[in-house]
C-alpha cells in the first residue's frame, strides 16, 4: 500500500502530458488534474482511487495517427488555451477551458473523445445545420474526405456528418462577440444570489423541471457542485429569476431579504444575446425558461429562439443521428418545447406561426426521450411528482398540436378569407371544419391520465402543502376550445346583423335561427365551465409553476364573456352575460388573494383582470338592446326538423337530459363534448350536470354560491344589473 501511495504522490505532480492514470488509460480518456488536486477529475466523479501503478501498453503503429492528432490540434483555439493558462484555479473537465452549456458535462463525463462526438454541446465550438440550398452543395459535401469521426477539416470550419443526409458546420466559440466575458459574467450573476444559489436551485427542481423537464438535472448539479462557472451565464441566470418566483416557498429563504431581481435579468439579457453569436442547446433552454416569466413573454424573442432551433437542426428527426442517445433525447425534449413555445406564443400575441408542417420532422416523444434517473427511486412521492410532470409535459405537447390545427384551419390570412368569400355561407363552412377539431379535443381530455385530471385525490384537498402545475394544462384547453368557439361565434355576424346594428323588426335573417341558438348556446356551455374551473382552484394549484401561455389564456375566459355579450340578440341575455363576467373578475380578485405568493399567479390574474376591464369599458359603446321574451325566443330558435337535420350534421345538436348543447352528443358522465355545465336554472331542479372538473357545487356560478363577498363587490362595482336576479335570459 505504501508503495502504490508512492507511486500516486509522485505521479500526480507530474505534468499532464507525461502519462494518464490507469482508470483513465483504460478508458481512453483525457486525465485532467486541476491545480491543487491529487487526483483527476474523473477518478473524483467514479469515487475511485487515482493511481499511476500500471505500465502503459505498447503502442501501435498507425498510418493516419498523427494526421488525425494534427487535426484535432488545428481545430484547437491558442486562445482558449491561454485563457485557460490565466485562470489557472477554474474547474473543469475540458482542457479548452470554461464550458458554455448547462448539459455539456454529460459530454465531458468520458473525457474529450466523448464530447468531441456530440453535436451543439461542446464547450469550443457551436454548430450550424447545412440546408438543402445553402453555398454548400449537398452533392459535393460526399467528395470531402472523413475522418473516424465523421468529420471533415475545411477552410471555412469542421464538417460534421451525422446522418447521410444532414451535415453540420462546426465553428470556433472564440471569435464571437463576448466570448471573453463568460467567466466574468457567470461571476456576476453568483454574485447577486450568493450565497442563495443552492436553495433556488432546490426550489428550481422541486416546482418546475418536474412539469418543463428541458434540463439534466443531475448533470446541473454535477456541474455546480465543481463550479458555477462552468455554465452558460444567461442559463444560470434564467433558472435562478425563475426559481426566485418561489422565494417565500422556502424555509431558508422566506425570511431573507430578495436578491436584485432587475440587475439579474438585464444580465440574463445581455448574456442571452451574447450566447446567440454561438447558438447551442443550452442557448434555446435559457431563451424559453426567461419566456416562462409572467413578465417575459415577447413576440420577436420567440423568432429568435425558433431561428436559433432551426439553425441546430432541432426541427429536424435525430432518431438515428451519429450522435449519443441522451443527446437525441435531449434534442426531442427542447424541439417540441419550442414548437410550444411558437404556437402559444401565435396564440397569445395573434401572430403567424413561425414552425409548419411542411418543415417540422421531430418524432413524439416516448419515455426514452426523458432521463432515466433524476429522482431518488426509492422515494415513491417524488418518483410520482416526475412521472405525472412528464406525462404533463408530453400531453400539453399533444394539445399543442391540436391548437396549432385550430389556428391553421381559423385563423390564418387565407382562412378568413375563405370564410369572408363564402358571404351568408360562412358559418356552414365554419361550422364543417369545426367538427373534426373537436372531436380531437373531446378525445384528448376523454385520454387524460387519472393523474393529470382535476378531480385528482392529490389536487381535491384546498389544505395540501403540495403543489400542482395541472392547472396550466386544463386552462390551455379552455382557451384552445374558446379559441375554436370564437371564430363559429365571429362567423355569425356575417349570416346575420352586426350586434352594434340592432336589426329591424322586419329584417329576416340570411342563417337558420336554430343554428344561431346552438352555436351560442354551445358556446355558452365553454364559458360557464371555464369559469366554473377557475373559481375550483385551490392554493395547491395557485402557488405551482404556470405556463407562459397561462396569463393570456386566463384573460381569454373574459374576452369571450365579453364577445357573447357584444352580440347578444337581447337585453336579458345581455345583462346575463355581464353578471358573469362580474362575477369572474371576482374570482380572480380572490385567486390573486388567496395564491399567499407575491409572485406568479398575480401577475397573471392582475393581468386578465386589466384586459376585463378593457373590454367591459368598450362595451359600454354599445346600443341598447332590444327586450326579447326568453321563452318565445328559444321556441322560434328551435325550427324547423330540416333546419335541426342540418345543425346536427355539423356534430351540433341539442343534448337531452338536462345536458345543455354542445358539439357531439352527451358523454357518459354527463358532461357535454369535453366538458359540460349546469344548464340556468336547473341545478335546483335536480338536473344539474358535472363539468368534468370538480362538483359543481363550489362553482360562483350556481344559483347563490357566490355567497355575501360577491353580493357587497358587485355593488361597489359597474357590473351590478338591475333587479336582484341571477340567473340568465
Amino acid at each position: 500500500m505504501s508503495s502504490t501511495t508512492s507511486a500516486e504522490s509522485g505521479s500526480n505532480i507530474r505534468s499532464r502530458k507525461d502519462r494518464p492514470c490507469d482508470a483513465c488509460r483504460r478508458r481512453k480518456s483525457r486525465c485532467v488534474i486541476n491545480e491543487g488536486q491529487t487526483s483527476c477529475v474523473l477518478c473524483q466523479f467514479h469515487t475511485q482511487e487515482c493511481t499511476f501503478v500500471q505500465s502503459p501498453q505498447p503502442r501501435k503503429r498507425k498510418l493516419n495517427t498523427e494526421g488525425k492528432e494534427e487535426s484535432v490540434a488545428k481545430r484547437r483555439s491558442p486562445d482558449r488555451t491561454d485563457e485557460r493558462k490565466r485562470r489557472p484555479t477554474e474547474s473543469s473537465v475540458s482542457s479548452t477551458g470554461a464550458t458554455n452549456s448547462l448539459i455539456e458535462d454529460m459530454a465531458n463525463i468520458g473525457g474529450p473523445t466523448l464530447l468531441k462526438r456530440t453535436l451543439g454541446l461542446q464547450n469550443d465550438r457551436y454548430s450550424q445545420y447545412i440546408g438543402p440550398t445553402t453555398d454548400f452543395e449537398p452533392s459535393l459535401i460526399d467528395l470531402s474526405p472523413f475522418d473516424p469521426q465523421d468529420e471533415s477539416l475545411l477552410s471555412r470550419g469542421t464538417l460534421r456528418k451525422v446522418s447521410d443526409v444532414d451535415t453540420f458546420l462546426m465553428l470556433p466559440d472564440y471569435s464571437t462577440p463576448g466570448h471573453e466575458h463568460q467567466v466574468e459574467d457567470a461571476d456576476a450573476i453568483e454574485n447577486i444570489i450568493a450565497p442563495h444559489g443552492p436553495a433556488l436551485l432546490d426550489l428550481y427542481f422541486q416546482i418546475i423541471h418536474p412539469n418543463f423537464p428541458i434540463l439534466q438535472k443531475t448533470v446541473f448539479f454535477e456541474k455546480y457542485n465543481r463550479s458555477y462557472r462552468e455554465f452558460s451565464p444567461p442559463i444560470l441566470a434564467a433558472v435562478y429569476i425563475l426559481a426566485i418566483n418561489w422565494w417565500d416557498h422556502s424555509e431558508e429563504l422566506v425570511n431573507v431579504p430578495k436578491p436584485d431581481i432587475h440587475e439579474l435579468e438585464r444580465l440574463a439579457r445581455v448574456t442571452l444575446a451574447d450566447a446567440m453569436y454561438r447558438p447551442k442547446l443550452s442557448t434555446v433552454q435559457a431563451g424559453l425558461l426567461l419566456s416562462q416569466r409572467p413578465e417575459g413573454d415577447q413576440w420577436a424573442p420567440t423568432a429568435q429562439l425558433v431561428a436559433i432551433g432551426q439553425e441546430l437542426g432541432l426541427h429536424l428527426d435525430c432518431s438515428n443521428w451519429k450522435i449519443p442517445p441522451w443527446e437525441r433525447g435531449l434534442r426531442k425534449r427542447l424541439a417540441w418545447a419550442l414548437y410550444m413555445q411558437d404556437k402559444w406564443g401565435s396564440l397569445v400575441h395573434g401572430r403567424p406561426s413561425h414552425i409548419f408542417a411542411s418543415n417540422w420532422a421531430v418524432l413524439p416523444l416516448s419515455p426514452s426521450d426523458f432521463p432515466d434517473v433524476e429522482y431518488d427511486e426509492s422515494d415513491t412521492e417524488e418518483s410520482a411528482e416526475y412521472e405525472k410532470g412528464r406525462l404533463l409535459f408530453t400531453q400539453t405537447i399533444v394539445l399543442s398540436q391540436i391548437l396549432a390545427e385550430v389556428l391553421d384551419t381559423f385563423y390564418t390570412l387565407q382562412a378568413m378569407a375563405a370564410v369572408a368569400q363564402a358571404g351568408p355561407q360562412g358559418t356552414h363552412l365554419v361550422l364543417q371544419l369545426a367538427k373534426p377539431v373537436q372531436l380531437k379535443l373531446k378525445d384528448w381530455f376523454a385520454a387524460l391520465p387519472q393523474c393529470l385530471r382535476m378531480d385528482s385525490s392529490s389536487t381535491t384537498s384546498p389544505n395540501s402543502t403540495k403543489l400542482s402545475s395541472t392547472g396550466f394544462l386544463h386552462l390551455a384547453y379552455f382557451a384552445t376550445e374558446i379559441t375554436l368557439h370564437r371564430r363559429i361565434i365571429r362567423s355569425l355576424s356575417t349570416s346575420t346583423t352586426s350586434p352594434s346594428s340592432p336589426s329591424s323588426p322586419t329584417a329576416k335573417p340570411s342563417l337558420d335561427p336554430y343554428i344561431v341558438h346552438i352555436c351560442r348556446s354551445a358556446a355558452k356551455t365553454r364559458l360557464i365551465s371555464a369559469m366554473d374551473f377557475v373559481n375550483r382552484l385551490t392554493s395547491s394549484h395557485l402557488r405551482s409553476f404556470w405556463y407562459f401561455a397561462s396569463k393570456t389564456n386566463f384573460a381569454l375566459i373574459g374576452t369571450f364573456g365579453s364577445l357573447l355579450w357584444a352580440t347578444a340578440p337581447g337585453r336579458e341575455e345581455a345583462d346575463w352575460y355581464r353578471r358573469r363576467l362580474g362575477e369572474y373578475r371576482w374570482t380572480l380578485g380572490v385567486s390573486c388573494k388567496g395564491s399567499g405568493t407575491e409572485g406568479g399567479i398575480v401577475r397573471l390574474t392582475e393581468f386578465a383582470m386589466g384586459m376585463l376591464d378593457v373590454s367591459t369599458g368598450l362595451l359600454k359603446a354599445l346600443p341598447e338592446k332590444p327586450a326579447l321574451s326568453r321563452v318565445g325566443s328559444e321556441s322560434e330558435n328551435f325550427g324547423s326538423r330540416r333546419q335541426r337535420s342540418i345543425a346536427e350534421g355539423y356534430g351540433y345538436g341539442y343534448n337531452g337530459g338536462g345536458g345543455g348543447f354542445g358539439i357531439g352528443g352527451a358523454r357518459g358522465d354527463g358532461s357535454v363534448g369535453s366538458f359540460g355545465a349546469e344548464r340556468d336554472g336547473e341545478q335546483d331542479a335536480g338536473l344539474g350536470i358535472r363539468s368534468g372538473l370538480a362538483s359543481p357545487s363550489t362553482s360562483v356560478s350556481s344559483s347563490g354560491g357566490s355567497g355575501a363577498g360577491y353580493d357587497t363587490y358587485m355593488a361597489s362595482t359597474g357590473f351590478g344589473v338591475a333587479g336582484g336576479g341571477d340567473e340568465g335570459y
